[in-house]
């Protein structure tokens, strides 16, 4: 089945082409600067040259049409009609407690994800402006929601409720709800995969670090999400690019009293001047940091320091919640491709039966083990694919409604 996989933000519009019989990307998009002065579209089909569009797109059914016309154009494109796509995937934030699976998107679902958007304010009312972009060019075309929050859903009440009053999450939902659901899910199915092939049997104890300019950490026991890092927003847990995660809350109130300061200068704290950047008064690229750390700048490495001794309490914390550690994945941008962090990270876990094997942590790529033979807990990297995963979940959807 040829899949389109949309994944709509603020001011972006990003999608895959996938035919999911092989995993075969036939074609991949990014419009971006929706609704700013000067816009940009770059797409590339599977053995055709880029095309690269700098114009106005002023809002994202511009960004849409766009690239539905990069997709049939006779020279940079992957289909000769839109009706050879025959279904749409869509990539959104948060479903809450109503919507825990991938679902057709109807008139009710769209309601659902409004009201969610209170608690994802900066990612559910984007993703519903895709959403609706796409309906208004394919209504005869199965659509179907993917929820970030989704694989998060089986953690049980004692991992996901807050010890605040009963009442903040009766009557407002404050809880628990964790995101990146599709890469944690993709990346741990794949890792137990790879611990059959190498061997083990049983039950799998494998905690996922997608470590990103947003980075969350997982516990997954035979394929079900029994804890995770982020909390009600994507705020909590792990050191992030920009975020600085787990924090005590009564700074806030002390910084209201000391500064006076308001809601929004506490979000923007929150949200835009903590994590790397905050830290390191230098970037939010972990790449960035480890340069500088390197070149002897303190801060730098006092912010590498911070971000990896936070990843490694929260394996160490989510071996103890499961009861053991079979695996521990690392993905993301970062998690894919800094051997550094990786090291760093997996410091002191040798407890829990971790033994890193430096040369093979230092070299290669793609999906592969980089802990010692005789590690009793495997080290894996594994390259993630949120759009794919995405995409298997709108077949699963779309192919029962052809059934039925």
């Amino acid at each position: 089945m040829k899949v389109l996989v949309v994944n709509s933000g603020s001011s972006s519009l990003k999608y895959q082409l996938i035919d999911t019989s092989s995993d075969a990307i036939l074609a991949r998009g990014l419009a971006e600067r929706i609704g700013m002065a000067s816009g940009r579209l770059k797409h590339v089909s599977e053995g055709r040259s880029e095309l690269v569009l700098e114009q106005p797109i002023p809002d994202h059914v511009t960004a849409t049409d766009l690239a539905f016309s990069a997709l049939v154009d006779p020279q940079h494109g992957a289909v000769s009609t839109l009706d050879e796509i025959e279904a749409v995937g869509h990539r959104v934030v948060h479903g809450g407690e109503k919507l825990t699976r991938a679902v057709r998107i109807d008139d009710e679902v769209i309601r659902a994800i409004e009201e969610m958007s209170a608690l994802a304010p900066l990612h559910n009312p984007p993703n519903l402006m895709g959403i609706r972009a796409c309906l208004e060019r394919m209504p005869h075309t199965p659509q179907v929601a993917v929820f970030d929050t989704a694989f998060h859903s089986t953690m049980p009440p004692y991992a996901y409720m807050y010890a605040l009053p009963y009442e903040l999450y009766s009557k407002l939902g404050i809880r628990r709800y964790g995101f990146h659901g599709s890469s944690h899910k993709y990346v741990s199915a794949r890792a137990a995969r790879l611990l059959r092939e190498m061997g083990h049997e049983g039950d799998t104890h494998i905690v996922t670090c997608h470590l990103g300019n947003g980075c969350s950490a997982t516990a997954v026991v035979n394929g079900r999400a029994v804890d995770t890092s982020m909390g009600m927003t994507p705020a909590e847990g792990l050191v992030m690019g920009t975020r600085g995660g787990d924090i005590d809350p009564a700074i806030l109130p002390f910084l209201i009293k000391k500064y006076g300061w308001s809601a929004d200068e506490l979000e923007t704290l929150i949200n835009k001047k903590g994590g790397l950047l905050g830290l390191s008064g230098a970037s939010n690229d972990m790449r960035d940091v480890e340069e500088r750390a390197g070149k002897g700048d303190a801060r730098s490495r006092l912010a590498l320091e911070v971000f990896c001794y936070r990843v490694r309490k929260y394996i160490g914390a989510y071996a103890a919640a499961m009861g053991g550690l079979d695996a521990v994945v690392f993905t993301g941008g970062i998690g894919e491709n800094s051997p550094t962090v990786r090291e760093m990270c997996c410091q002191g876990l040798e407890v829990l039966g971790v033994a890193l094997d430096p040369e093979l942590n230092a070299s290669g790529r793609g999906e592969r083990c980089v802990s010692c033979e005789d590690s009793r807990a495997k080290v894996l990297v594994i390259p993630t694919n949120e759009e794919l995963e995405i995409a298997r979940e709108t077949v699963e959807i779309a192919s029962a409604l052809q059934v039925g």
